[in-house]
């Protein structure tokens, strides 16, 4: 079986590939903490001064794999919890991240993009936060960050609705740098820029960039990862996971 997450180091990048195309990348448990690992010795190891966040087969990744996250632990507030693991090395990594971005980008997939540093997407990319459709809410930092980029109004939108959008929505609501023909080779040239700048400065740069932030962030992700568990354990989840499996159209209108 091929690796579902491939690390390849070349001339100080540490390149993290979402490798499992024939489910359109989607993360399962294993692949968070096989990120979660690859980040936290990144921030350790001296010979990383950056890191690249691609998918392979023209793919980023369509989110998390609902047949794996079924069985998955239904509490996220533990902190030895994969995905939760992955959440916080990415979000406290010391050193810069930029992002690759083609095909989809749906849930975390998204979500994660607000944790990084640069962000390249190839112009028919389709981003999706649909967490409300599947009877959830916002994750990973969302409810915190994108009304800050987008506005409150633009964040509603992209978060109440939950629809699929483009990546010019995506630069225009400030969620990456630029749409590009070629977003892995722009990405990988921004790198060995980054690569060859001073490392402690570049840094330390990153650190004040996000000091007075994080503490209200890491705040915000602990209370979403709360009411995000109460939701996979409720009904409205039950109803969405079900319809998706059958096939059939989602219908909550026996909820209040």
């Amino acid at each position: 079986m091929a690796d579902t997450i491939i690390a390849e180091l070349n001339n100080s990048v540490l390149q993290l590939t979402i490798n499992r195309p024939e489910r359109k990348n989607a993360f399962t448990q294993a692949m968070y903490a096989s990120l979660a690992e690859h980040l936290q010795q990144a921030a350790h190891n001296d010979a990383v001064r950056v890191v690249l966040l691609t998918g392979s087969a023209g793919l980023f990744t369509s989110g998390n794999d609902l047949e794996d996250f079924k069985k998955a632990p239904a509490d996220l507030t533990a902190t030895n919890n994969p995905t939760v693991a992955f959440m916080m090395a990415l979000a406290h990594c010391p050193k810069p991240v930029v992002a690759a971005v083609e095909g989809v980008a749906v849930g975390i997939g998204t979500t994660l993009l607000l944790h990084c540093d640069l962000v390249y997407a190839h112009p028919e990319t389709r981003f999706c936060m649909p967490f409300v459709n599947l009877g959830l809410s916002p994750e990973y930092g969302s409810s915190l960050l994108l009304p800050r980029l987008a506005g409150n109004v633009k964040a509603a939108e992209l978060l109440m609705l939950g629809e699929m959008f483009s990546a010019a929505d995506a630069k225009e609501a400030m969620l990456i740098n630029a749409v590009v023909d070629t977003p892995l080779a722009v990405a990988r040239a921004q790198c060995v820029k980054l690569s060859q700048k001073p490392p402690a400065a570049l840094r330390h740069s990153k650190a004040l960039l996000k000091a007075a932030l994080q503490p209200a962030l890491d705040k915000v992700i602990a209370e979403e990862l709360l009411v995000f568990s109460k939701g996979l354990q409720g009904e409205e989840f039950k109803e969405a996971v079900n319809a998706f499996f059958e096939k059939r159209p989602a219908d909550f209108s026996r909820f209040n």
